[in-house]
């Protein structure tokens, strides 16, 4: 892990970060809709839309740097890059994690994240994040549902991961849309960065 330490004296961010330290639900939750039409329009190429969906996540995570920091006590460290760790459904019926490292160059990332996906569904080992890393996002797909709102379980409040959850894929008049909820702590992370972070995503859905 690349990362170096915030300096909370000169943190703009510092008083904001110190007061929502000292909630005891510090996390907050959005949800807002995505175009995917473009994802759609490529299925006959080949594309996976849902890897699609992994790397926009990346792309919009290290879009905001904020959404990289973590703390770590009163110490808040920024990552250069954080790992993306998605739940897999195994062949058993359960389900494990797979951790993929995020990549700019979407090709790249697509061939890495199939590799490192098919082995978690083949292996069907649980592989939970048990506190050692910090450097991580934790994305989940609900395919199932078009949701309008969501929320995960959180340990507790010193869990300052960012959860990201998207929805099924919804037609309307030719246009395809999703829901998309970004969780996040409130001492990292205010409602600036999460429109940065939409607004980068829906982007990088837009070019792949």
């Amino acid at each position: 892990m690349t990362h170096r330490i915030v300096d909370l004296e000169t943190w703009p961010r510092a008083a904001q970060f110190r007061f929502f330290r000292t909630y005891q639900q510090p996390h907050y939750a959005t949800t807002s809709r995505l175009d995917v039409t473009h994802l759609m329009g490529r299925k006959a190429d080949g594309l996976s839309p849902y890897r699609a969906c992994l790397y926009a996540i990346g792309a919009g995570l290290h879009a905001v740097p904020e959404l990289c920091m973590r703390f770590r006590g009163d110490v808040v460290v920024a990552h250069d890059m954080v790992t993306l760790s998605m739940t897999v459904p195994t062949e058993a019926g359960t389900f494990g994690y797979a951790y993929v490292p995020f990549v700019p160059d979407f090709d790249r990332f697509d061939i890495k994240a199939k590799t490192l996906i098919d082995a978690v569904a083949k292996g069907g080992v649980l592989q939970a994040n048990s506190g050692e890393r910090d450097d991580l996002a934790y994305l989940s797909c609900m395919p199932w549902l078009d949701y309008t709102a969501i929320n995960n379980a959180l340990p507790g409040p010193d869990d300052c991961i960012p959860r990201v959850t998207w929805g099924k894929f919804v037609e309307r008049d030719g246009v395809w849309d999703m829901a998309m909820t970004l969780e996040v702590h409130h001492a990292l992370v205010d409602g600036a960065q999460v429109g940065a972070y939409f607004a980068a995503v829906q982007g990088a859905l837009a070019q792949v």
